[in-house]
């Protein structure tokens, strides 16, 4: 799809940062339209994933950083302006790996290394364990969605309840003052003022409400996660990538502790710590740069 609005904000996201990306269009069966992709730099691949609710022009900070390689920002259905299907949620994990698969063949990249935040983590570990010769490496950055016993603040919670998500988006539509209480929330407030319009813009896609609802519902609950969906003991321990998990002090989707709990499961993770909230780079990519550009160049193809 296209949206002017949407594409004048995330160019003004990359002129912030300053990255020269060149937008592809990719066949994508599972959504019966096309997935968004950005592409920059030269080298081995790596695809960026975000979370839900928000485009891949938001990991903007994190790619500035990234040098070597050649990345891939996915927009994931309705976050931006890949399409998406009435019902993608209801078989959310065969339709996400679907849809990454279908993406990683139309790009002709083989064996990515992944570097995702939130739900893009949770797509992430589902393609690492359903088709393992399709990732070569993981990078989380921000506590994955759903992962063993976390789940979301309440008012993502109250969104997954039919039909009172609905409601309460009629009654808080898209607006600044939303976004503002969206970064409060995951603790990344102030957001770049970019950033900020770009969420907006984002938000207000006509496509966007029904699948970030319809994911909500299929993941979470009132009480908490849906135990059904979220990634256990047993399943990380079957991812066997090399594993990188970059947790923030102030995360309120995931403590350290999480991140402690989730390297113990792993075969082959390890764990930093560094400042901010559920998306880090937003304020701390300086932090973050040199740890995510070590483990890059650990499991990366050699250079030179």
């Amino acid at each position: 799809m296209h949206d002017p609005s949407f594409s004048e904000a995330q160019a003004k996201v990359f002129d912030r940062y300053g990255i020269v990306v060149e937008e592809r269009w990719v066949e994508t069966p599972c959504v019966d339209g096309r997935a968004h992709v950005l592409v920059t730099g030269e080298g081995a691949p790596i695809v960026l994933l975000n979370g839900i609710g928000v485009p891949a022009a938001m990991m903007a900070p994190l790619m500035s950083g990234i040098e070597g390689f050649t990345q891939y920002a996915v927009d994931l259905p309705a976050y931006g302006l890949s399409d998406t299907a009435a019902r993608f949620a209801d078989d959310l994990r065969v339709n996400a790996v679907t849809f990454l698969t279908e993406v990683l063949d139309g790009l002709e990249v083989d064996r990515p290394i992944v570097v995702a935040n939130s739900l893009g983590s949770l797509w992430a570990s589902w393609l690492a364990i359903d088709e393992p010769d399709r990732v070569s490496a993981l990078a989380h950055i921000g506590c994955p969605a759903i992962i063993l016993d976390t789940s979301a603040p309440l008012p993502m919670r109250l969104l997954s309840k039919r039909p009172l998500g609905r409601l309460v988006m009629r009654l808080q539509p898209p607006s600044e003052r939303q976004v503002e209480g969206l970064a409060k929330m995951v603790h990344e407030h102030p957001l770049p003022p970019e950033i900020a319009q770009l969420i907006l813009a984002t938000e207000r896609l006509d496509h966007f409400e029904d699948t970030f609802l319809a994911t909500l519902n299929h993941l979470i609950r009132l009480r908490g996660s849906r135990p059904e969906r979220a990634l256990t003991v047993a399943q990380l321990a079957s991812v066997e990538a090399p594993t990188l998990l970059v947790f923030a002090a102030a995360d309120p989707m995931g403590a350290v502790s999480v991140g402690e709990r989730v390297v113990d499961a792993m075969p082959n993770a390890e764990l930093h710590v560094v400042d901010g909230g559920h998306a880090p780079w937003l304020h701390h990519a300086d932090q973050i740069a040199p740890i995510l550009e070590n483990f890059l160049h650990q499991v990366g193809p050699p250079t030179g």
